[in-house]
């Protein structure tokens, strides 16, 4: 917990307050077309107000995307040592993740990667390091559990994950106008915990779908 501390202190309440309804601003509406004026409004705040916590609108995204990527390694964190087993923190992450993408607009992540690519280098970098590390990890503990197979190769795995949750990212992949992120994700974490586990471990899914 100690990094996500050390992050939040060096923002003032205001700021944090800001982050946050701002983001949902963003996920909801698409971040190119939400302006500052827009924010201001629909936050309740002078656009002053805004500009004594961040230089402009991409520094706004940026710290956005900083705060959220802190918040997803906290429940991660949660989910390893809060859980009975890896299917179960697999859910739990997959649970948080599910939520955060039930309401994003379809044109956030293709604004994020062409109009902000500071912040879309700090989403990449949390992908592509810290999300493929928790995924190689939860594969080696359900291996040591029984639970997934040991024949699957948990690096060859945890970077087919993140080359699928690309394919959800840039937009052209899936079909967005008849389905939500949140859906795809759903099928995708499903698709994948099936093809992880075990006898056991299909054993245990059973159990728990009862």
């Amino acid at each position: 917990m100690f990094f996500v501390c050390t992050f939040a202190v060096k923002m003032e309440k205001k700021q944090l307050e800001i982050i946050e309804n701002a983001a949902e601003m963003f996920l909801k509406h698409g971040i190119k077309s939400v302006t500052m004026d827009d924010l201001a409004k629909g936050l309740g705040v002078s656009k002053k107000t805004i500009y004594k916590y961040f230089d402009d609108k991409d520094d706004l995204i940026t710290k956005i995307v900083q705060t959220k990527t802190t918040k997803d390694k906290i429940v991660c964190e949660a989910a390893r040592v809060e859980t009975d087993n890896a299917i179960e923190a697999l859910f739990k992450i997959s649970e948080f993740v599910s939520n955060m993408l039930s309401n994003v607009h379809s044109s956030v992540f293709f604004d994020l990667q062409k109009y902000h690519r500071s912040a879309w280098e700090v989403m990449e970098e949390h992908k592509h390091h810290f999300v493929k590390s928790q995924i190689k990890e939860n594969i080696q503990r359900g291996q040591k559990e029984g639970l997934y197979r040991d024949s699957i190769n948990p690096e060859v795995i945890s970077s087919v994950y993140i080359s699928t949750m690309d394919g959800l990212f840039d937009g052209s992949t899936f079909d967005m106008d008849s389905l939500n992120f949140s859906d795809i994700f759903n099928e995708i974490v499903g698709f994948q915990i099936r093809g992880l586990a075990s006898d056991k471990g299909r054993e245990y899914l059973k159990t728990r779908n009862k």
